[in-house]
């Protein structure tokens, strides 16, 4: 439950309240599915400002995990490259709506996962709405250049294109602000992208892969 003073609130479950369920299993996002850990273990994930409130079960990914994921990256890679930057920039727009439209209630999950108090974690949130609307307006700025070549009469022209597959490491401290500063830039110059947020705070990394999802 919150407190209702949003500058010094924490997400936290009362102290009188029990256990009644099982936690909720997350799992790695891969070739546009949701799927197990390939060696079937997971890591469990805590509330820091209670410890008896399990935040959910997250993949202990290994390198197979990781090749899966480089290859599907591969595979989707030539389509999302062909999509002309305008467009992928449309799809950024509709995220960044997405991820206005639910702030609050991932903000909550944020300060439950890693303990900054709800002003903080709304902020954060922002972040990653405020990049993915700044991002989004770079795919109409992908410019390239002419400049004159030392050939008589010709012309030199610079284009942009992708690189091909980015691996992200993000860490604890920013969970969607980092990880949007990374993703956001990446997915709008037509890259695909695996990546491994923070073990501590994995949940605000998978809200914001759910949202690009949607």
């Amino acid at each position: 439950m919150c407190s209702p003073d949003s500058t010094t609130a924490m997400v936290k479950r009362s102290a009188t309240a029990p256990e009644t369920s099982a936690p909720t299993k997350y799992r790695n996002y891969i070739g546009g599915k949701w799927v197990n850990p390939r060696r079937g273990e997971w890591m469990e994930n805590r509330n820091p400002a209670d410890q008896r409130e399990v935040i959910g079960l997250f993949p202990a990914s290994t390198s197979e995990d990781v090749h899966a994921a480089v290859e599907a990256a591969s595979a989707a890679h030539p389509k999302w490259k062909a999509m002309p930057a305008p467009k992928r920039a449309e799809i950024l727009y509709r995220l960044g709506q997405l991820l206005m439209d639910r702030k609050e209630s991932f903000a909550q999950d944020m300060t439950r996962e890693m303990g900054k108090v709800l002003a903080e974690t709304r902020g954060d949130v922002q972040e990653a709405i405020d990049m993915t609307f700044y991002t989004a307006g770079e795919g109409r700025r992908l410019h390239g250049y002419t400049t004159p070549s030392e050939l008589p009469n010709k012309m030199a022209m610079c284009v942009r294109k992708p690189i091909g597959i980015c691996s992200l490491i993000t860490p604890w401290n920013f969970p969607m602000a980092i990880p949007s500063w990374k993703l956001m830039p990446a997915l709008i110059c037509g890259n695909t992208v695996v990546i491994k947020p923070a073990e501590d705070t994995p949940l605000s990394t998978i809200n914001l892969v759910k949202m690009a999802e949607e």
